[in-house]
């Protein structure tokens, strides 16, 4: 799992698992949904993350060694 976030465009990307994108889809005006041929989420990407997410307020719990 990846999370980026890019300040220049105010973007969050979120990747789940690693594939090719078979299909992305628009959730609403600002937030993507990409998916592989099985319909397995890939990634997601918010589009004004700073505004629709606690951006500064990053946190990983539970992750496995």
């Amino acid at each position: 799992m990846k999370v980026q976030y890019f300040e220049d465009t105010d973007t969050l990307y979120i990747e789940f698992r690693t594939g090719d994108i078979a299909e992305s889809k628009d959730l609403d005006e600002n937030t993507i949904l990409d998916v592989d041929a099985a319909g397995n989420v890939c990634a997601i990407t918010f589009e004004h993350a700073s505004k629709r997410t606690d951006i500064d307020r990053v946190q990983l719990e539970g992750i496995a060694a």
